[in-house]
Parts: C-alpha cells; sequence; structure tokens
C-alpha cells in the first residue's frame, strides 16, 4: 500500500464524530471533516516529517484533516505561486486558514507579496488569510525595524474594518492586536488606528466591534509593563 493510502486510511480510523460535533460549535465548518484532533494529527506529521508532494495528494482528497496535514508536512520553499493561489481558494473553514499561515504561509516570500491581494478579495476567508497572515507576521518577524511593513496595513485596516462578516473582522482584531503589541511605538500606533477607526466608521458594529476589543487589549497593565521591560 503506498504513504498516501495507507496515511488515507489511517485517518478514517481515527475518524470521531462526538469531536466533530465539538469542531462545529467553535465554527470550524464539518462538512468533509472526520473529528480527528490535532493531538493526533502533529504525532502523524512528525512521523511522515516533510514531504510536499504527500501534502498536494492529501490537499486534493478535500478531507479536512488530511488539509491539515498537507499544511503541517508541506514544504515552504516549494511552494509555487500556483499553488498558493489554489489553496488560498480552496479555503472553506478559519481553523484551516488559520493554519496555512501559521505553519506555512508565513515562511514564504511569494505568499508575503500576496497579502494586498488578498485583503483586496471579495472571498470571505481569502480576505481572512491576507490579515491573519499580517498576525501571524507581526509575532514573528520581530525585529524593529519590519514595523513600518505593518504600519502600511494600517489604511487598510481600517478600510476594511466595516466587513461584517464574522471570520474577517475576527482577523482584522487579531492583526490590530498583534501589531501593537510588537512594541510600546507600535501599541501607540495602533491605538491612534482604533481611535480612527471608531470615529470613521461610528455607525458599524463590526468596526465598534473590531477598535474596541483591540483598545481593551492593547491598553491591559500586564501588556504595558511586558512591552516597557
Amino acid at each position: 500500500m503506498e504513504l498516501f493510502e495507507q496515511i488515507i486510511s489511517e485517518l478514517k480510523s481515527l475518524e470521531n464524530p462526538a469531536n466533530k460535533a465539538g469542531m462545529a460549535k467553535f465554527g470550524i465548518n464539518t462538512e468533509n471533516a472526520l473529528g480527528i484532533s490535532m493531538k493526533f494529527l502533529e504525532p502523524i506529521s512528525k512521523r511522515i516529517k516533510k514531504n510536499h508532494k504527500l501534502g498536494l495528494e492529501l490537499w486534493e482528497t478535500e478531507i479536512h484533516e488530511a488539509r491539515i496535514l498537507a499544511i503541517l508536512i508541506s514544504e515552504a520553499d516549494k511552494l509555487t505561486l500556483k499553488q498558493v493561489e489554489d489553496w488560498v481558494n480552496d479555503i472553506d473553514s478559519w481553523d484551516i486558514c488559520d493554519q496555512l499561515c501559521l505553519k506555512l504561509f508565513r515562511k514564504s516570500s511569494i505568499v508575503i507579496n500576496k497579502i494586498d491581494d488578498w485583503i483586496k478579495n471579495e472571498k470571505e476567508f481569502v480576505r481572512r488569510a491576507g490579515f491573519a497572515l499580517l498576525a501571524t507576521l507581526a509575532v514573528h518577524l520581530k525585529e524593529k525595524e519590519n514595523d513600518d511593513f505593518f504600519i502600511k496595513y494600517f489604511e487598510q485596516m481600517l478600510q476594511y474594518s466595516t466587513d461584517e462578516r464574522n471570520f474577517v473582522k475576527k482577523a482584522i482584531n487579531w492583526a490590530i492586536r498583534q501589531a501593537g503589541k510588537r512594541n510600546e511605538e507600535m501599541r501607540k500606533l495602533a491605538i491612534e488606528l482604533c481611535e480612527k477607526i471608531l470615529e470613521t466608521h461610528s455607525k458599524s458594529k463590526s468596526a465598534q466591534w473590531i477598535a474596541r476589543g483591540a483598545l481593551k487589549e492593547l491598553n491591559l497593565d500586564k501588556i504595558i509593563a511586558k512591552l516597557n521591560k
């Protein structure tokens, strides 16, 4: 039996209807899910190690957990623009989106160059991917000289804060909070952005939720103390 068939057989043997119901409660799209948690998927990925070809095959199955496994075993330096665009347009659940950004996309320069296009895209999960990638990079690109990279997206955070779709507004809030927690100067700039959002989009429930939520975290004593340490 080929490795691909072995993995699919193993995934199906781990199917868990009860866990699948729990996933749905967290807003995960379970239409093609088996209900397998990360505590089972991560050991499988470590056993397989990196295998980009297998990752491509697993993604094509459309099985939710197979796609997460594909993300974990794929290699960022082997990503092509076509694969990146195909995968981002296939996203049908927020957890797939976030795993892509956290575990794979942030490591590729060709993906980082797509952020602007994705933010402007009207598809909910493509736009989320743009902002989720910003949030992820804000944590991993720690050097202060990278601050300008995030500041240049503040206008788009302002513009799209009126997007009322749940998974978009949560990603924008996430991006603002992570950008603001880079250092004290960025915290102040993120607070200014939030105040501008509140003033500019006073009638938008989404914009108000995004800004107020970010302000609440950025003004926590423990955040301020950590940045000034």
